[in-house]
């Protein structure tokens, strides 16, 4: 297939946080961004090397011909590992939490790559709604955007400044989950309302000063280790509540 070589697109340079586009590097996800929000694409670059009839028939069956580039100089300012080969470039958008529907928090989250793994992990366990608490992590980073493969487009994600502002928004039961509690999820049983499950900073966790007065919940493991993994703890949880609410 040809592309004009006159057309005019963006000039896309290595991502910052205060643009207002990202791009997705792979196939994979960039195939999620054609399939879920596809009116915020701005041009997909392809790599001349890249021959996958399969994903190269989708993406012309889903883009407007004018808005697909091949410029192998992109790949080479823009990507991170050898083998990208397809680059969706996007505007970037807002998104609201669905109200009486499960809900993930993350209080503090600090990690990109972990960021996209649980969105990854929390929509794989049928949770589409996620509620950022008191930072800034950019959760349209490209890094963000590879680690969740594309599950970034599925699912809604909000920040809120304190876990207060949340809850006179949404009135789930919360669950944070803490080093220090009398419940453990091996024994617990959840409710049948709609619940939030919270997990706090890499490093910190959750302040028990606040989160304390709510029923908080500990995965017990051995001595062993300090903690879990924050992506492991929460794929365990997402697991197990999963599994309840289809009993």
């Amino acid at each position: 297939k040809e592309v004009k070589k006159d057309i005019k697109v963006p000039i896309i340079t290595k991502y910052k946080k205060d643009f207002t586009y990202s791009y997705t590097l792979g196939a994979f996800p960039t195939i999620e961004l054609l399939n879920n929000k596809r009116d915020h694409l701005i041009s997909i670059y392809i790599h001349s090397s890249f021959k996958n009839e399969n994903v190269l028939n989708m993406i012309y069956s889903k883009v407007d011909s004018n808005k697909i580039v091949f410029d192998d100089k992109v790949f080479d300012k823009l990507n991170e590992k050898d083998n990208t080969y397809v680059i969706g470039v996007f505007n970037k958008y807002s998104s609201k939490l669905e109200k009486n529907v499960d809900h993930v928090i993350l209080d503090n989250i600090s990690n990109m790559g972990n960021l996209g793994t649980i969105i990854r992990s929390s929509l794989g366990f049928g949770i589409k709604n996620i509620a950022l608490i008191g930072n800034n992590i950019d959760y349209f980073d490209p890094k963000v955007l590879r680690a969740s493969m594309g599950a970034m487009f599925k699912i809604n994600i909000e920040r809120f400044e304190t876990i207060e502002e949340y809850t006179k928004i949404h009135k789930n039961h919360l669950y944070p989950f803490m080093l220090h509690s009398k419940y453990e999820l091996s024994s617990i049983k959840f409710c049948s309302e709609p619940s939030s499950l919270i997990f706090g900073n890499e490093s910190s966790g959750l302040d028990e000063n606040i989160y304390a007065r709510y029923d908080s919940i500990v995965i017990k493991h051995s001595n062993d280790i300090d903690s879990l993994n924050i992506t492991n703890a929460t794929s365990i949880a997402l697991y197990e509540f999963n599994k309840q609410r289809k009993a």
